[in-house]
């Protein structure tokens, strides 16, 4: 990937240039989108997966961690935001925290988005993805990005929503562009009709449970089938929400009659909400027209509605029958552990806390499905039900049809519209030793309290139901006579994945080492035989917006939800180095750490990354790494290398049993046996001296042109700096 030097030139005429694809290549729907907003392509080329381009998105959202790239903005020298209307900024992480420092945080993200004229949507108003989907920022056939994991949502309504991290976003402020690979093309069928009672959470929950072997990691899911039609919209937006814990970075639904019907309702609904008496409103002017939802626009998408060409290629193609699935619940502590809800009834495995919000399952139809379950009932002795709206509207609708009214009545625990407990912040969270069941879309371990808590996931039906009972239970309403057999639904690989989905892009074999890049790593070796290390695992949640937190502390509380000593542990190696003789100046020093497969899954917290790095990590070994760590690594100079064969052999002598997920044969979680570890990244080889005096050669892809010389700059931050200036002096 070479990032054009022309990425910051603006536009002459101030207007996108879109690529025009020769028609005789085909496509998929998602790499048509892309093609719409790929820019300083040559002419025809036609954008593929694989391809590096750069893409002017049509928005960018970004949330609490908006005060962080404001920093940034500022430090890489910019001084007007490229494109104002591009950006929204959306408070909705923390927004119960009260405190002046967070309520002087909010106000100065509020007065920076006055100043710049830039849309803003205060704490109270909701969840950022649902406020994108409501007001149209996310809208069918455009791509829209968002510096959080969860913007997959967006392809619920057919829009190519696709997670940046925070030093993008201040580049895409700046410049109004970034780069992004387009991932692997992956078709996911969704045959069959769901039986009564079976929700679009029980089908992610099992394609996360039953696909769980990466067979979607770091790809682009198109949702096919004939199945889809009986979906309705919320329960694409849950679908596709999830894709993120799947692996995948996009999850993209079709535009059918289902999605415009959908839009028709939101636009009736948009022209009412401006009368205080719907009924007087033929005797009065018609309302201004929204800017993105509007009359105008849903016909053009009418006209226009694109889709995949029948020859398209994709890397492979996923079946789920959904009328052989029954509700299902994921966990305990993992997406990737799916079990039919029979079975786990059957357990009556008791909760002390139950959730129902988050921008997966906290929408009008989910608040109306629990309500179903609660009337008549009272939250069981001993069990806390929280709750929270996705957003101020949609707590409106709730309230209106008394839905919101039946959850208090119960006993719910009401928060305000946010995320909340679901990335551990404020009231309700889990403590030690409790099992909570929630309708959010991620239960790793100590995301929503501690780390000694078990935590579940399911439909907002089994969660209401879990909460009335005190165990996690089914509604009663729910028929077994209507269900399919309560095993495993049917599901299959109809075409085997012809890539590696751990393969990475190898560079030419002449690749060249820029004046600055060490041609070595060199340092002791740490194995973490673990596969799925999150970025919870990595940096916990509670230390994310705390905006002020120093780089030395950073590196205080890596990996501290993993094994609270590694910090230590690697702090007192550095300290060793440092004492000792310094090494040439083409060799950089620190220790290298080796873990297992999708390294860095999860959230966007670019802190992941940044800790390891300030901790004295400046290198990571994995089996394959979670595409969104792997941008914001290579976006803050820290070098990502893929070895599967150096996991296996480490895997084989040091992890408990010979698997990883265990931690080591003596009972550690992070193996320091002595290794002692070269990484020639530019010539593709990691040589391995092992304690019994041995060496071990492993062949690995060589760090491209592109990525040292973000390194050399410090990271994107700097290079965009540079090239700022390199523009202004010509």
């Amino acid at each position: 990937m070479r990032i054009p030097a022309a990425w910051v030139r603006r536009n002459a005429a101030g207007s996108r240039r879109y690529a025009t694809a020769a028609s005789r290549v085909p496509q998929t729907v998602i790499e048509k989108v892309v093609q719409r907003y790929a820019v300083d392509l040559p002419p025809n080329k036609t954008v593929k997966a694989g391809d590096y381009v750069m893409i002017r998105p049509e928005h960018v959202m970004t949330h609490d961690n908006t005060g962080p790239v404001i920093s940034k903005f500022k430090s890489i020298g910019a001084t007007r935001v490229h494109n104002p209307k591009q950006l929204v900024f959306t408070l909705d992480h923390d927004v119960q925290n009260k405190s002046p420092k967070n309520l002087s945080k909010y106000a100065s993200i509020e007065a920076f988005a006055r100043q710049h004229g830039i849309d803003f949507y205060p704490a109270g108003r909701g969840i950022g993805h649902q406020v994108l989907v409501e007001e149209g920022y996310a809208f069918p056939h455009t791509l829209t990005v968002a510096s959080d994991s969860h913007s997959n949502m967006y392809g619920g309504i057919g829009c190519v929503g696709t997670p940046i991290v925070r030093t993008d976003a201040a580049a895409l402020w700046a410049t109004g562009k970034t780069w992004w690979q387009v991932p692997r093309m992956i078709k996911v069928e969704l045959k069959g009709k769901l039986a009564p009672g079976v929700s679009g959470k029980d089908v992610i929950v099992a394609l996360c449970g039953y696909f769980n072997k990466d067979e979607v990691l770091n790809g682009a899911i198109e949702f096919t089938g004939d199945g889809i039609s009986a979906l309705s919209v919320d329960e694409r937006l849950t679908i596709a929400n999830m894709t993120t814990e799947w692996g995948a970075l996009a999850g993209v639904f079709p535009v059918d009659d289902v999605t415009l019907d959908w839009y028709e309702r939101a636009l009736k609904r948009l022209e009412f909400r401006t009368f205080s008496t719907p009924a007087l409103s033929a005797s009065i002017p018609p309302p201004p027209e929204h800017p993105r939802i509007n009359r105008a626009r849903l016909d053009a998408l009418r006209a226009n509605n694109i889709r995949s060409d029948p020859d398209a290629t994709y890397a492979s193609h996923l079946v789920l029958d959904l009328s052989t699935l029954v509700p299902h619940v994921s966990g305990p502590n993992s997406v990737k552990v799916s079990n039919p809800l029979p079975v786990l009834e059957s357990k009556r495995i008791p909760i002390q806390k139950a959730y129902l919000l988050s921008c997966t399952n906290a929408r009008a139809s989910d608040i109306a499905a629990a309500a179903e379950v609660l009337k008549g009932h009272k939250v069981a002795p001993g069990v806390e039900f929280y709750v929270a709206a996705a957003s101020s509207e949609v707590q409106q609708d709730a309230e209106k049809r008394g839905d919101w009214e039946t959850l208090i009545a119960a006993g719910a625990k009401p928060l305000p519209a946010g995320c909340g407990p679901c990335i551990g912040l404020g009231v309700g969270l889990l403590q030690e030793g409790e099992t909570g069941i929630s309708a959010t879309n991620r239960n790793y371990k100590g995301r929503m309290g501690h780390p000694n808590a078990q935590a579940y996931l399911a439909s907002p039906a089994v969660v209401a139901a879990s909460a009335i009972k005190g165990y996690i239970a089914g509604p009663d309403a729910l028929n077994p006579d209507s269900l399919p057999p309560a095993g495993a639904p049917q599901f299959s690989i109809a075409t085997p994945t012809q890539e590696s989905t751990a393969s990475s892009p190898v560079a030419e074999a002449d690749e060249p080492v820029l004046p600055g890049f060490p041609s070595t790593f060199a340092g002791p070796l740490l194995f973490a035989p673990q596969d799925n290390l999150n970025t919870d695992a990595l940096y916990p949640g509670k230390y994310t917006y705390q905006d002020d937190i120093t780089l030395a502390r950073q590196a205080e509380v890596v990996m501290e939800n993993y094994d609270p000593s590694f910090a230590a542990l690697v702090a007192s190696i550095r300290k060793e180095q440092e004492q000792s003789a310094s090494p040439s100046s083409d060799v950089k020093q620190g220790v290298v750490l080796v873990s297992g497969y999708n390294f860095g899954t999860g959230s966007s917290r670019e802190q992941a990354a940044t800790a390891l790095k300030a901790a004295g990590v400046p290198l990571v070994i994995a089996g394959s790494f979670g595409d969104i760590f792997k941008r914001n690594a290579i976006n803050n100079g820290l070098v990502c290398i893929e070895s599967p064969e150096l996991v296996a052999d480490l895997t084989d002598e040091y992890a408990k049993d010979g698997k990883r997920g265990a931690g080591g044969k003596d009972g550690e979680l992070t193996v320091n046996k002595g290794h002692v570890v070269d990484v020639k990244v530019v010539e593709g080889r990691v040589e391995v001296r092992w304690p019994s005096g041995g060496t071990r050669t492993y062949k690995v892809g060589r760090v491209g042109a592109s990525v040292q010389e973000l390194w050399i700059c410090g990271g994107l931050e700097g290079y965009v700096l540079k090239s700022i200036k390199e523009s202004t002096a010509a």
